[in-house]
């Protein structure tokens, strides 16, 4: 599974120092049915704790997420900062999940080479 982080997300990540390991530790729990939430459209909500907090004082990610396939984590936001996204967002981000999700190989390498993706790499695997 390739998984992929957006620009905005790759940012907001570093900040919240959000390693590629831990994003990748989230995708394998996901791969394993350890879902937090089916938003619909191939979103979901899976939330991810930051150095020793646990998860209830961790971050809140957003993913397009295909089992077996390819994931892109798409939004993040700590639990203090709001509660949950709003309707009209979520909507964005079903046609968002639904383009990225659709790239071909070529799409993705030009993404990635423009820097507006990246790609989560996990040396401890």
């Amino acid at each position: 599974m390739r998984i992929f982080k957006t620009k905005r997300f790759h940012k907001w990540a570093s900040n919240e120092g959000l390693s590629d390991e831990v994003l990748s530790i989230a995708v394998d729990e996901m791969e394993h049915g350890l879902i937090d939430a089916n938003l619909g459209g191939n979103v979901y909500k899976k939330r991810i704790s930051l150095q020793d907090r646990g998860k209830r004082s961790g971050v809140r990610t957003l993913l397009a997420f295909k089992q077996e396939e390819c994931t892109f984590f798409m939004y993040g936001f700590a639990k203090n900062e709001r509660s949950n996204i709003k309707d009209d967002e979520l909507k964005a981000l079903k046609a968002y999940a639904r383009e990225l999700l659709g790239y071909s190989d070529r799409a993705l390498n030009k993404a990635l080479q423009a820097k507006k993706l990246f790609e989560v790499i996990n040396d401890g695997e």
